[in-house]
């Protein structure tokens, strides 16, 4: 597999999104030599393509047809950043480095939590809520 393998980009079912302020498309990528392309790369490709930020263009949903050589996904490019902050899920936006990761406890933890802070009442609940001294 040659890492610097050609590779063609091509784009379908492009449409204008107004509502959205964004374009959107389907990608079809020929990568015959390589194993498959990093979505960086290909969002620095499509910006180059039709000519915006590399930081617009979100890519997402990318499968390897079986037996390699080419992909399919889904492709966005917003006009600005605010709309992209406005319409894109939370998760593609930590994913680009637009947002951060709210860290929160485990799901069990906070279910255990909530049911120990249930069986008490009045000052003593908030104390509950705190991790079992040992």
């Amino acid at each position: 597999m040659d890492p610097n393998g050609p590779v063609t980009i091509r784009t379908s079912k492009f449409i204008t999104n107004r509502l959205l302020n964004r374009k959107q498309f389907v990608l079809n990528i020929s990568h015959p030599t390589r194993a498959n392309l990093s979505r960086s790369e290909l969002g620095e490709r499509l910006a180059q393509l039709y000519k915006t930020e590399a930081q617009r263009v979100v890519v997402f949903g990318l499968r390897a047809k079986f037996g390699g050589g080419s992909s399919q996904g889904f492709g966005l490019i917003y006009d600005d950043e605010e709309s992209q902050k406005k319409f894109e899920p939370k998760y593609r936006l930590i994913r680009s480095g637009m947002a951060t990761k709210v860290d929160k406890a485990g799901r069990k933890l906070r279910k255990e939590r909530k049911n120990r802070s249930k069986k008490l009442r009045g000052t003593s609940k908030a104390k509950a809520g705190d991790a079992k001294k040992k």
